[in-house]
């Protein structure tokens, strides 16, 4: 069974074998946390005890989350609110060690003045996470400098303005001068990044140099038009002027208010924000001669086997060794081109499967035009998936997102050609939608086989569903609507892929085709990404293997392999998670026969917000045994 690695792995975990490695350390605490309290005099404890003592953990957890949100007024402003409203995160690592420290006292606090035993279910959950996180976080803290600044999906240079122009919502003149204020602000922190990314050059820490010239070309686009120079307006003097406008036209400044934020904004840019962009574009055009033309994995990094597999114990939150994860992938491959081949039949096309990749991958029908109006009507296509779909979403799940989705293309800026589609959550309050980003500066890098399934996988039922209810939740502590672990949250939207066909979804062959390419693509992201960053393929030797197995365009493929190679282990999450849940789910139906409820085991797996994969496992255990006991 193809599943047998990955069950034989949570048994060892959730099983509550005593492990002492260090690299085991995150996993080991699932089971400490547990066996450190000794339960009390007297027997079990009352339900009405439980609720109470879960009730107090609860209202520890939410003070210590708000104690932590106030670390981040980014964070603060992708939640929907407007403390710190003028400032941007202190991104030295000075206060990514302060933080630290913090969270480590507050597991102190937790041991020292919580009973587990006292606790119920939905408390012991919520008490086992927050030393998880914390345990994440300290085992990650040796290989900080080992991160890089930047790579294929972005870095500061882009994802700084990037949160200016979509997350400082601009209300009132107070909100426009704490934008203003913010230029400055991230000024600051692309100098605290460019600060780390010296310090970790100087260790022989670089990524491939296709890297800098990424970011190089990232900031140039920001710095480029007025008022820096010529042309058109920048990103963010345009972004402001849109917003001084707004203000100016809803009646809430006048015209002399206008032209002074303006005026303050022009200064901002030109006086701080464009030196540190300079400052930031000449260290990279200086050291870019120091990176490895010949792109090499992690594995040729100081320490870069166990950075390796720190990653990987990050993005799957198991104990799994790359060699695992490597067999696994190519087991998966295997049995996903048995997939291909029944559907190459179905549509009758001679040739081998290979043949039908280069079909799939290069005839004109299955692409739309490179043009403004081949954009809309593949933008306008997606929403119909979505449309779709949601109808038949209360048939498989009791709870349902609130937020709302939009679909739209990526900011000109930081658009990449063949760049993955991704999802931005909205705000909690549903103020700000949810929404699903797509590159669209290259059409011949969407094949419409593809299309239908990221949809899916983005918007509903996958990212935007799993994230909004999250965020949506109540009735527990608030650090657990906004928890991030990646193998869940990557797994779920993978699952949901799958979750389509079975609600009636792909009724197109060639699409089909393209769920069952995207299923591929995150198997073969298994092989790849070990075999880059643990066995010293090239890679060239991953583009091959790539186009060998799938029909994804070969922009998308370079891409993907450029990715994986500046974020180590990420890409393994996905099909791991997927495999987890598909497991879960298998054997809550194998146990509970007729009793099994599809909605409920959804609503189980979503109920919680993203855990580890080991208390994801726990949690699906404990809602059977509750269902067998009536």
């Amino acid at each position: 069974m193809r599943k047998a690695l990955l069950s034989l792995v949570i048994a060892s975990v959730i099983g509550g074998c005593q492990q002492s490695e260090e690299p085991k350390q995150q996993n080991e605490q699932l089971d400490s946390g547990t066996a450190q309290v000794v339960a009390p005099a007297g027997g079990e404890q009352t339900t009405q005890d439980q609720a109470a003592e879960t009730a107090r953990l609860g209202q520890w957890l939410d003070e210590r989350y708000e104690e932590e949100l106030q670390f981040s007024p980014m964070q603060l402003s992708y939640l929907g609110r407007k403390e710190q409203y003028d400032k941007i995160d202190d991104m030295s690592k000075a206060e990514s060690e302060r933080q630290l420290a913090w969270k480590a006292k507050t597991v102190e606090e937790l041991k020292q003045n919580f009973a587990y035993d006292k606790l119920s279910d939905a408390g012991k959950e919520s008490y086992d996470l927050w030393i998880f996180q914390y345990e994440q976080e300290k085992a990650g803290q040796p290989f900080w400098d080992h991160a890089y600044f930047a790579g294929e999906l972005g870095g500061p240079e882009a994802s700084l303005p990037t949160f200016l122009i979509n997350q400082h919502k601009v209300d009132s003149a107070e909100d426009m001068q704490a934008y203003i204020a913010r230029i400055g602000g991230v000024s600051r922190a692309l100098g605290q990044r460019l600060e780390r990314a010296q310090d970790s050059a100087k260790k022989g820490i670089r990524p491939p140099r296709f890297a800098y010239d990424l970011a190089i070309e990232r900031a140039q686009n920001v710095i480029t038009g007025q008022p820096f120079g010529e042309g058109d307006d920048a990103p963010l003097l345009a972004d402001a002027k849109g917003k001084i406008e707004t203000l100016k036209k809803d009646g809430k400044i006048d015209d002399a208010t206008a032209k002074d934020l303006l005026a303050q904004t022009e200064a901002a840019l030109t006086g701080e924000f464009k030196p540190s962009y300079d400052a930031y574009i000449a260290w990279l055009n200086e050291d870019r001669t120091n990176a490895s033309e010949e792109a090499k994995g992690a594995s040729s990094l100081p320490d870069g086997d166990a950075f390796y597999d720190s990653r990987l114990a990050v993005y799957t939150t198991l104990p799994l060794s790359a060699e695992d994860v490597h067999q696994l992938g190519l087991k998966e491959v295997a049995r996903i081109r048995k997939e291909m081949e029944g559907i190459k039949e179905q549509v009758n096309f001679e040739g081998s499967l290979p043949e039908f990749f280069t079909f799939i991958r290069t005839d004109d029908q299955f692409y739309y035009p490179n043009t403004d109006e081949g954009r809309k009507e593949y933008l306008a296509e997606t929403q119909g998936f979505l449309d779709d779909i949601e109808k038949k979403l209360p048939e498989y799940f009791g709870i349902l997102p609130k937020a709302g989705l939009v679909v739209k293309r990526v900011e000109a800026f930081r658009e990449v050609p063949g760049g993955a589609q991704h999802y931005q959550p909205g705000t909690p309050d549903g103020s700000r939608p949810g929404t699903y980003y797509v590159h669209m500066s290259d059409m011949s890098a969407l094949s419409t086989t593809d299309m239908e399934t990221v949809t899916y996988h983005e918007g509903n039922p996958g990212h935007h569903m799993q994230i909004s209810i999250a965020q949506e939740l109540e009735g527990i502590p608030k650090f657990r609507t906004q928890a991030h672990f990646t193998p869940y949250i990557e797994g779920w939207a993978l699952y949901s892929e799958a979750l389509a066909k079975e609600m009636g979804q792909f009724r197109d062959p060639y699409k089909d085709f393209g769920r069952l390419t995207a299923e591929m693509w995150r198997a073969i992201r298994l092989v790849v990404d070990t075999g880059m960053h643990a066995k010293g393929w090239s890679q060239e030797q991953a583009v091959e293997y790539f186009l060998e197995n799938s029909a994804i365009p070969e922009g998308a493929v370079r891409s993907e392999v450029r990715r994986y190679l500046t974020l180590p282990g990420q890409a393994t999450s996905y099909k791991i998670g997927m495999l987890k849940i598909q497991e879960l789910r298998a054997k809550a139906e194998q146990e509970l026969g007729d009793q099994f409820d599809i909605r409920a085991f959804h609503d189980t797996v979503l109920g919680g917000g993203a855990l580890p994969l080991p208390l994801l496992e726990k949690r699906v255990n404990t809602w059977i045994n509750s269902v067998k006991q009536g």
